[in-house]
């Protein structure tokens, strides 16, 4: 793997509170996409405006974040709705995002659902399949990120959309290539985080929470802003990629 995509969500405060260690505008210029929280699980409108343009300033890929209707829950929580009013729900979302992006002089690259609602996608062949033709016939320009093998992998396959399968540096595998889910993620050793990384890159495997080895395929890497100490996660593993000669950026470049 000569380049990859480094992405981590971004703006998931709302008013003046924060999560995660609160250090997005460090995190911007150390990565290539990011993922906007567009307001349901997290995010304002002066929020959106403020991560648009310090992803302007640092040459970042943008793309919109949507979640479940949950402040409350940050969006980690199943919200037991039918699935066009998911959809609905997430094309509200894209077009806040795309509009505040127009301001800045920019376009969305992608769209990546964020937590309980990008599982529920995941495993839902009816809601996947309806996301990915609304968004097809909406914006086909528009990339996905998925997991890989996931529900909406296969639908945007089949559709012939565009995706980008992410490799989840902060998240722990099991032997069927699914994340572990993770109520609340403790803080992570940094150096055992980025040599989890360039081993994906470099042999295309990753070890599982089962002991074994299994074959991983991505374009992207995902580091949660979240996550305790993701600054540092960030800093360590690009230093470490590109010390081996991978080059972080968008995919679209």
């Amino acid at each position: 793997m000569k380049a990859v995509d480094l992405n981590s969500d971004m703006g998931e405060g709302f008013g003046p509170w924060t999560i995660g260690d609160g250090v997005d505008d460090e995190i911007m210029p150390l990565i290539s996409s990011a993922n906007i929280a567009t307001g349901f699980h997290a995010g304002d409108p002066t929020i959106m405006s403020h991560t648009v343009k310090v992803a302007a300033q640092h040459g970042v890929a943008i793309g919109a974040h949507p979640g479940f209707r949950d402040l409350v829950g940050f969006g980690r929580r199943h919200i037991n709705a039918n699935p066009e009013e998911l959809i609905n729900d997430v094309m509200y979302q894209v077009g806040a995002l795309r509009e505040i992006a127009k301001m800045h002089g920019l376009t969305l690259q992608h769209v990546k659902p964020h937590g309980a609602l990008y599982m529920h996608a995941a495993n839902n062949t009816e809601l996947a399949e309806l996301l990915v033709s609304r968004l097809h016939a909406m914006s086909p320009e528009l990339i996905l990120y998925v997991m890989n093998g996931s529900a909406v992998h296969k639908a945007a396959c089949k559709m012939g959309h565009p995706v980008i399968c992410e490799f989840y540096a902060d998240r722990d595998y099991d032997s069927s290539g699914s994340i572990v889910f993770t109520r609340k993620v403790g803080a992570l050793d940094a150096d055992v985080v980025a040599q989890k990384v360039l081993r994906a890159c470099q042999e295309g495997k990753v070890h599982t929470v089962d002991g074994v080895d299994i074959d991983i395929h991505f374009e992207s890497i995902c580091i949660h802003s979240d996550t305790p100490g993701a600054l540092n996660l960030v800093k360590t593993t690009q230093k470490l990629l590109l010390q081996n000669g991978i080059d972080i950026r968008p995919p679209s470049k």
